[in-house]
C-alpha cells in the first residue's frame, strides 16, 4: 500500500490504511488512529485499570482502539505502545514498573496485542515515545539533537542524537529525572537529591505541604500560584530553576542545546518558564550556544503519536522502503 494510495483514500473520506498509537499511563490510557504520515484521525481515552494487572491494562487499551476502528473503517497496519517503566523494546515486554502497576513488570505487551489483532506491535518507553512524537510532528521537528523531559507524576528523560533516539547500552540514556545534585530530599526511587524531588507533580504537592501544612494537588497549586499565592509561586519557581539546572548539565555534557518539556506539570508553563529562563540566562553553557527550552506542542497526544511513529519505523524496516507497506491483515 503506497502513501499515494493512502492520500487518495483520505481525500475520499476513508483512509485506506492507518497506524495506531497507545499511551498506557498510570491513570489514563489513550489510543489514537493516524495516517501513515502521522496525521491524527481520531482518539479515545479510558481509565487505566492499573490495580488489575497487565491483561486488564492491555485489554482496556484494545477496547479503546476497537472503538476507534469501528468509527474509522480502515486497514490497521501496526500498533505502537508507549508504557511507563523500563521496557525491553526488542522482546516487547515491561522489565521494571513502579508499584502503581500490578503484574506489569514482565508482561508481554506486544505479544498480547499481536495475538489479539493479528498485526505487528511495537513497544517503547513512554518518555522515548514522547520524544519521538515531538520530533516527528511536535515542537522539535527537524532537530538533530534534543533532550526530551516529561514532568508528570515523576520526571522522565530521553535523548535524540544525530536524528535518532539514543537509548544507551542499557536503555536508560537521558533519564535526567534521577540524576543526583538537586538537594538532599528523598526520592521515590530510594535515592536522594534527584530532579524528581523538585519538578514532578508529586513533589510539587510535597513541597507545598512542607511550606503550608496544607495538602493540594499540582493543579490546585497552579491555580493558587495564578492568584499570587507566595508559597505556590515559590514551589513552581524552585521547579523551574531545577529543570534549568538539568538542562545546563545536559548541555555541558552532551553539547545539546534544544530541550522539549511535556507532561502534566508543563501545562503550567507560564509558572515554570520565568525561573527556568532566568537560571539559563545566569549560567549559559560553556559552548556559548544559546539554549532553547520549548513546551510540548502535542500535549496529551505526544506519547501515543510517538508510539505510532515507532510502529511506522518498525514497519518500514520490515518493508525495506517507506513507500511500500506491509501486507497486514484486517483487524477484527
Amino acid at each position: 500500500m503506497t502513501r499515494q494510495a493512502n492520500a487518495r483514500g483520505r481525500a475520499a473520506g476513508h483512509p485506506a490504511a492507518v497506524l495506531a498509537g497507545i499511551d498506557i499511563g498510570g491513570t489514563t490510557t489513550q489510543a489514537i488512529l493516524c495516517t501513515p504520515d502521522l496525521d491524527v484521525l481520531d482518539r479515545a481515552e479510558t481509565p487505566t485499570p492499573a490495580a488489575e494487572g497487565g491483561e486488564a491494562m492491555v485489554g482496556a487499551a484494545l477496547d479503546a482502539l476497537r472503538r476507534l476502528l469501528d468509527r474509522t473503517p480502515a486497514r490497521l497496519l501496526g500498533v505502537g505502545v508507549g508504557a511507563a517503566g523500563v521496557v525491553d523494546a526488542r522482546a516487547g515486554r515491561v522489565l521494571v514498573a513502579s508499584d502503581s502497576f500490578r503484574d506489569w513488570a514482565g508482561f508481554p505487551v506486544t505479544g498480547t496485542v499481536e495475538r489479539a489483532l493479528g498485526i505487528p506491535a511495537f513497544l517503547d518507553n513512554d518518555v522515548n515515545a514522547f520524544l519521538r512524537g515531538e520530533t516527528a510532528r511536535g515542537a522539535v521537528v527537524g532537530e538533530a539533537h534534543v533532550l526530551g523531559m516529561t514532568l508528570g507524576t515523576g520526571v522522565g528523560g530521553a535523548l535524540w542524537l544525530d536524528g535518532a533516539l539514543y537509548e544507551g547500552p542499557r536503555g536508560a540514556a537521558g533519564e535526567i529525572g534521577h540524576v543526583p545534585g538537586f538537594g538532599d530530599l528523598p526520592c521515590t526511587c530510594g535515592g536522594r537529591g534527584h530532579l524528581e524531588t523538585l519538578a514532578s507533580g508529586r513533589s510539587l504537592a510535597a513541597r507545598y505541604a512542607e511550606r503550608t501544612g496544607r495538602e493540594a494537588t499540582a493543579r490546585e497549586i497552579a491555580r493558587a500560584a495564578r492568584r499570587n499565592d507566595p508559597d505556590a509561586l515559590a514551589v513552581y519557581g524552585a521547579a523551574g530553576a531545577a529543570v534549568a539546572r538539568a538542562i545546563l548539565l545536559t548541555a555541558g555534557l552532551l553539547d545539546v542545546a534544544t530541550f522539549v518539556i511535556g507532561g502534566g506539570v508543563s501545562g503550567s508553563w507560564a509558572l515554570l518558564e520565568p525561573a527556568l529562563t532566568k537560571a539559563l540566562a545566569a549560567e549559559p553553557p560553556v559552548s556559548g550556544h544559546p539554549v532553547r527550552a520549548l513546551q510540548s506542542r502535542l500535549g496529551g497526544d505526544a506519547v501515543a503519536l510517538g508510539a505510532a511513529a515507532r510502529a511506522r519505523e518498525g514497519l518500514d524496516a520490515w518493508a525495506g522502503t517507506r513507500d511500500v507497506g506491509p501486507t497486514g491483515s484486517t483487524t477484527p
